[in-house]
């Protein structure tokens, strides 16, 4: 299952007590306070780590909170400090504080960390109260209490190609072709409910890493279809890739097509609109003369590259291209 939202509630752990003691020996019946100081509550980090691309640990889980620190105890023995708590995360994972409504750390490389609360200190024993006109203060600290925090999740997918298009335009079929990822592939819309990552592995150790959107449809901005909900999943990816049914089911127009999709693009983010795009017409193996593409270029105006999924014609000049583009935006 894809999840790629999620709210939890957070909280480090509070800060053991101080302890009030006093030495108590054979022959020294006044020792001295030697009441130990309490140990601090551990830290909350969320840090982004491979092998994850979902955040479903957080679907069932939505109480996380670091250990307590220990109370001291007598014969100076100080408590010991609450374990840090680490959640790991995908990378991409963008981190914000709900009751601010604020964007506390987009965790966008593998590896990186922050601390979103912090330990309560851990509290004076009695010992440290001691001075020159009080030496039997009966005096500790409590423990500070934790920073607890509301916390919303959200996944941006980090791909070097997204996939776009109409449903059914061959999206899934590509990335299947392409990679080693094996979506749902059917032929009815929709056949694609959450996004699909799939590395694409080409000569002399070169590899980018390829992304199946849901399909888009108009409306999509304003939450029509399964667009809404995973437009934000291609704005990190470097390029995109639109993929273009040149023979549509219900005799719909390649061309109106594309532009329906690149106007839901626009609607949703001026920046995602800007990207760099790449059209790929698919199912040329329906279009045995070709003039269906040699239509499409002069509706579209732009540079058409022709494939067949199914068959895998034009794949792997398809793949250089992608590659080439990547290399060029990764610098």
């Amino acid at each position: 299952m894809f999840i790629d939202q999620a709210q939890i509630w957070v909280k480090a752990g509070d800060g053991g007590h101080g302890c009030v003691s006093f030495r108590r020996e054979k022959f020294i019946p006044k020792g001295g306070p030697d009441g130990g100081d309490g140990g601090h509550g551990g830290n909350v980090y969320f840090q982004a780590v491979e092998n994850l691309d979902t955040l479903l640990d957080f679907a069932g889980k939505h109480h996380w909170q670091a250990r307590n620190g220990q109370p001291g105890s007598g014969s100076n023995k100080s408590g010991a400090s609450g374990e840090d708590l680490i959640i790991k995360v995908p990378p991409g994972t963008l981190l914000y504080d709900v009751d601010l409504d604020l964007l506390l750390k987009d965790l966008s490389e593998v590896g990186r960390k922050v601390r979103v609360c912090r330990g309560g200190r851990g509290g004076k024993g009695n010992k440290a109260f001691a001075t020159s006109t009080n030496q039997t203060p009966r005096d500790a600290e409590p423990g500070k209490k934790g920073e607890e925090r509301n916390i919303r999740l959200e996944l941006k997918l980090i791909a070097d190609v997204g996939l776009v298009g109409m449903p059914n335009a061959g999206k899934s079929t590509l990335i299947s072709r392409c990679s080693a990822a094996r979506p749902k592939i059917a032929d009815y819309p929709f056949t694609t409910l959450e996004p699909v990552l799939g590395i694409v592995e080409l000569s002399d150790f070169r590899r980018f890493v390829m992304a199946d959107i849901p399909g888009l449809i108009e409306g999509a901005h304003a939450g029509a279809g399964l667009g809404h909900d995973f437009l934000r999943h291609i704005e990190r990816t470097k390029i995109l890739a639109h993929i273009i049914d040149i023979m549509p089911t219900g005799d719909s127009d390649p061309a109106k097509n594309y532009k329906a999709i690149r106007s839901e693009l626009e609607r949703h983010s001026k920046a995602l609109a800007e990207k760099p795009e790449i059209v790929v017409a698919n199912k040329i193996d329906l279009d045995p003369d070709g003039r269906t593409v040699q239509d499409l270029r002069a509706k579209l105006k732009n540079e058409v590259h022709p494939i067949s999924a199914v068959t895998g014609e034009g794949i792997k000049e398809l793949r250089e291209l992608l590659w080439q583009q990547v290399k060029g935006l990764r610098g």
